[in-house]
């Protein structure tokens, strides 16, 4: 079974060029998406064969996920259960037989700003995501707008203290770890560097891969040995972010 994973960073303007070439590329059974900054009734995408679970944010413009899905769950949530992120259209959950499936856009610092807002949204998510764990087994992705490790991104000391490489949301990412989920991919690649899925527009940093990895899948503990693959697809353009996928053998 195959999942992917992209921030599209606005899915309307991918749809107009990249998106169908990269869902037809990576032919994932789950492709979830993140960012999609959209409202109800704002995009029709035909999808064979996929059933499309949406979340849309409050906002006009911001936020919001998707998921299309080959295989159809047994039920599906939007939300945490917490008002003030469950209106930014933030996490969708697919309930499936033998695991949850969780896509997720975590919500940015913004120059450390909303510092405060973010600690907040990790010690809820975290809850969240061990309370579906006592139940079966997750599988979870997205952009969690953190570079966990100085291996993931390409400039680690003159990044120290920025948005998405603070300490703090380091640390967060570090206690959800803890919890018992599992970085597959940096798990399968624990030395490999210049592995990242976003690149700032600014200063050609994609031609120059100087980029950062903060979209990931983690998964509990007890699925890693059904793991087969686990990619950053660096070669898909169109967003900021390129895709992430995951390959499992249930």
């Amino acid at each position: 079974m195959k999942f992917a994973s992209w921030n599209v960073n606005g899915l309307r303007a991918r749809l107009k060029k990249d998106f169908m070439p990269a869902f037809k590329k990576l032919d994932a059974d789950i492709f979830a998406v993140q960012e999609i900054k959209m409202q109800a009734g704002e995009a029709i995408l035909e999808l064979d064969g996929c059933k499309q679970f949406w979340n849309y944010g409050d906002r006009k413009g911001y936020s919001g996920t998707a998921i299309f899905s080959k295989v159809e769950p047994q039920n599906f949530s939007c939300g945490i259960g917490v008002e003030e992120f469950d209106r930014e259209g933030r996490v969708i959950t697919l309930d499936f037989e033998n695991f949850f499936f969780v896509n997720v856009y975590v919500p940015n610092s913004h120059n450390l700003e909303w510092l405060e807002r973010r600690m907040n949204w990790e010690n809820f998510f975290r809850d969240y995501l061990k309370d579906l764990d006592k139940k079966k087994p997750v599988i979870v992705c997205g952009d969690f707008n953190v570079a966990h490790e100085p291996i993931d991104l390409k400039n680690p000391a003159q990044n120290h203290h920025n948005a998405g490489f603070s300490d703090e949301e380091r640390g967060k990412f570090s206690e959800l770890l803890d919890a018992g989920f599992v970085d597959i991919f940096r798990r399968r690649n624990p030395t490999l560097t210049g592995a990242y899925t976003w690149w700032s527009y600014l200063r050609k940093a994609r031609l120059t891969n100087a980029g950062w990895r903060i979209d990931y899948f983690l998964i509990s503990e007890r699925l890693t040995e059904k793991v087969s693959d686990a990619t950053i697809e660096s070669e898909i353009f169109g967003s900021d972010h390129c895709p992430v996928t995951l390959t499992m053998n249930f």
